[in-house]
């Protein structure tokens, strides 16, 4: 099995065995009512022509009865640790293949592979070169080539994250296949589609690609937002939105990092830390601007809300993933005396009614959601990574017969015909 941000390659894989043969079939790591939420997958996906009835997701298949029948073998892709709802999974993985520092403690006994590449698809991408070359085809390179693009913000020397073997395989998939599009051109098109949240509610645009890290107890949830951070506050009922939005998730904290390009095409990034309890929230944002490796070069923006603090962000360079650590050491510094409450935080002006009433309109939440590490700039809600401790993902899932996926398999491969056969532009 691969787990790794659906960001345009199958983000698992599972293995059955079964006495004629083995079968891998892509799986992606969320539900298929979150697609929407990630409009470069799904822009992407369309564009290579591989219809969503194709799509196989987390909760269409159980991997736990599977691995109880013995049909399970996992390989995990982007991250290298399972979250706790799958801890029972664990002994059927079989490799590791990540991009990010291993943390001892979270990663399963099995041949682990890392190397700190700016996209985790270039990893990909050499295995398949350097073992099974003639697996790949145009509609794969498509994928592999405009996903790394995409992670390593095309190349661009002034953000720094490509490496030199990131452009390596960049390189190599344009010489196999001189069609594929235009650097710029996808990259410029992947980040339209995953910068465009027109439409969605605050909850939606919060769960599009969240992170949640827990420490003593507390739990914050570390929101990617594509859009400026003054239109952002000035959604209409933002502050209610907050407030249900952790209420409905149980996050003590919120701090939502904004990232949108300027008119030079460079990077801007804002942070808007909101907590009900000034002592967690000083924490908090002391840790952020105390902060000297990395230096945030944060300038306060003043807040209408006494819950909320925003900052302007000087050091574009940090992105998210780098901010964690931050969170996370200033999480595990709180002393006993920072529990939080069990009555009602501080509501601000923001009546219980009012939170109520935003519940009540947003219905069911949706199921807590991942990232990939959104160090390019922005990125959608990805599969589980270390992170994570929790995502209640296997809750009643249906079973995927060994007919329904051997009829997948033979659609996948009649699409791939299809697609190869179509004339190339």
């Amino acid at each position: 099995m691969w787990i790794q941000d659906p960001a345009l390659l199958p983000n698992a894989m599972w293995s059955w065995t079964t006495e004629a043969d083995e079968v891998f079939v892509p799986v992606l790591n969320i539900k298929r009512s979150e697609l929407p939420l990630r409009g470069d997958n799904v822009f992407f996906l369309q564009k290579v022509h591989i219809p969503e009835s194709l799509l196989i997701f987390r909760d269409e298949i159980d991997l736990h009865a599977l691995h109880k029948a013995g049909w399970l073998t996992l390989t995990l892709v982007d991250h290298h640790a399972l979250p706790t709802s799958d801890a029972a999974l664990e002994d059927a993985v079989a490799e590791v293949l990540d991009h990010r520092p291993i943390e001892q403690k979270c990663c399963p006994p099995c041949h682990v592979t890392v190397e700190l590449v700016g996209s985790c698809t270039t990893l990909v991408t050499e295995r398949i070169l350097q073992g099974a070359p003639e697996t790949l085809d145009r509609q794969t390179a498509a994928l592999l080539h405009g996903t790394i693009i995409l992670d390593c913000v095309n190349m661009d020397l002034n953000i720094g994250k490509a490496t030199p073997k990131d452009k390596k395989y960049v390189a190599k998939l344009e010489a196999l296949f001189p069609d594929l599009p235009d650097r710029k051109d996808i990259f410029d098109s992947l980040q339209k589609a995953k910068f465009d949240v027109s439409g969605l509610t605050t909850e939606q645009m919060l769960r599009k690609d969240q992170k949640t890290i827990t420490r003593q107890g507390i739990s914050v949830a570390i929101s990617a937002i594509y859009m400026d951070l003054e239109a952002f506050l000035q959604r209409s009922g933002l502050i209610a939105d907050l407030h249900a939005f952790c209420q409905a998730h149980s996050y003590d904290a919120l701090v939502a990092m904004t990232i949108f390009f300027n008119t030079h095409n460079e990077p801007v990034r804002q942070l808007a830390i909101f907590c009900p309890y000034a002592a967690l929230r000083m924490t908090i944002c002391g840790a952020l601007e105390r902060s000297h490796s990395p230096f945030l070069k944060l300038t306060p923006v003043p807040s209408n809300h006494p819950n909320l603090q925003a900052y302007l962000q000087g050091n574009t360079q940090i992105s998210r993933k780098k901010l964690l650590p931050l969170l996370q050491e200033a999480l595990s510094a709180c002393s006993d005396s920072m529990t939080i409450p069990s009555g009602q935080p501080e509501t601000g002006g923001v009546s219980k009614e009012q939170v109520d009433t935003e519940l009540d309109r947003g219905g069911a939440p949706l199921i807590p959601g991942l990232s990939q590490d959104e160090e390019d700039p922005p990125l959608p809600p990805t599969p589980m990574n270390s992170l994570v401790d929790e995502c209640p993902l296997d809750q009643g899932l249906p079973k995927l017969s060994a007919e329904a996926i051997f009829e997948k398999c033979s659609q996948i491969s009649l699409s791939q015909s299809t697609s190869a056969s179509l004339p190339k532009k």
